[in-house]
């Protein structure tokens, strides 16, 4: 068992134990008015907290690729990121140059720094620097339409992180693969965590990017789940780009707080990002950090959203992406591409983190990746 999870099975143990006793975990003072609420949808509140319960569990065997080809030797690789004020997008840059290392290769960062123009300029600068592949992080290939044409008549492969709405191999756009967990799998049980937990009874705020699909999907997704029951009521569909979060977010939750007052119970997020910029106002507005309106963030998991998780800082969850491990599949199908083999097909499972079961842990990853990719890599 990963160290990190020994503590959160302890962690997970005492949940149950309040659990039996009638007290749900994180629920402070109001944990009693929830439980002895009539539910607002019986049967979807039963789906979702069975679901629930399987996205926490605090185990996760490496289930990835155990073979693949040797590692080719002597590759570059150039990763353009949507933004590296996105921490997701910046966590797995940091696995790819992780595992690079491992196998011999240069890699290095490009920053699109959030803008069409930025993001074409990094992709245009990446073509002239003739890699073996390029990766497309956190943004749609059709901002960079004909630097992707380019790339692919000069044969380069391209490798995607949430650049596409699904994953593994794309046609329109041409990615060897698309590096993601499910977004159906993400969203639906970002949603049924906000039904388990205020057992069917939630006035909801949802943000959302709708400048990048993959994005838009992931929340119109939300949405759809939430919908299944009908106690949760959606009180706003806020759409607020990636980008602009920090120069937006106050405003925005100013607004929201005084459209939607003590309706407002939960919300969720496309990206944990959003509440990293809405504690200040939530905090100006005088909430408490541990209590209503409870945060899921559908997305990233990167260090800051476990902190806030971990010590009950306006984010109650997050449905984390194994940034480091996703960083290191990005090297393997490269590898793969490079060897005319095809991709890997692996995608992630989905996991919920909360104070109660993290261990106090700043991410999550698969046990043994590492060892896992090394072994097939020869090294």
């Amino acid at each position: 068992m990963h160290p990190t999870r020994k503590a959160a099975v302890t962690a997970a143990a005492l949940l149950v134990m309040a659990t039996a006793s009638g007290c749900e975990s994180g629920a402070g003072a109001t944990a009693s008015h929830r439980s002895s609420a009539k539910p607002g949808c019986p049967t979807a509140l039963s789906r979702a907290k069975q679901a629930v319960k399987k996205a926490e569990a605090v185990n996760a065997p490496w289930r990835g690729p155990t073979t693949g080809p040797k590692a080719v030797h002597g590759k570059s690789v150039v990763y353009i990121a949507q933004t590296l004020t996105n921490p997701g997008v910046a966590g797995v840059a940091r696995g790819v140059q992780e595992a690079a290392k491992i196998v011999g290769w240069q890699a290095r960062t490009l920053n699109g720094e959030g803008t069409p123009d930025g993001l074409r300029a990094a992709f245009k600068r990446a073509l002239r620097l003739k890699p073996d592949g390029i990766v497309i992080s956190g943004f749609d290939p059709g901002t960079a339409a004909a630097e992707v044409k380019k790339a692919n008549s000069e044969g380069i492969p391209l490798i995607g992180w949430h650049a596409a709405p699904a994953p593994g191999p794309s046609k329109d756009p041409q990615l060897f693969s698309n590096i993601t967990s499910r977004v159906e799998d993400v969203a639906k049980i970002s949603a049924d965590w906000i039904i388990a937990r205020s057992n069917g009874r939630a006035g909801v705020v949802l943000f959302t990017d709708a400048t990048v699909p993959f994005a838009k999907r992931k929340s119109d997704l939300i949405k759809k789940e939430l919908a299944t029951c009908s106690g949760t009521k959606l009180l706003s569909y806020t759409n607020m780009p990636i980008p602009q979060v920090n120069s937006r977010s106050i405003g925005e939750v100013r607004s929201l707080l005084s459209r939607f007052g003590r309706k407002w119970t939960y919300s969720a997020a496309i990206n944990d990002l959003y509440f990293q910029h809405a504690a200040p106002a939530l905090r100006a507005a005088g909430k408490d950090g541990a209590g209503a309106p409870f945060n899921i963030g559908a997305g990233d998991g990167d260090p800051s959203a476990f902190q806030r998780v971990n010590g009950k800082e306006f984010q109650a969850a997050t449905v984390p992406e194994p940034l480091s491990e996703q960083g290191w599949q990005i090297i393997d199908e490269f590898n793969r591409a490079f060897s005319g083999a095809p991709e890997s097909g692996y995608v992630a499972p989905v996991h919920i983190a909360t104070a109660a079961n993290s261990g106090g842990a700043l991410s999550w990853d698969s046990e043994g990746y590492r060892q896992a990719y090394r072994k097939i890599w020869g090294d």
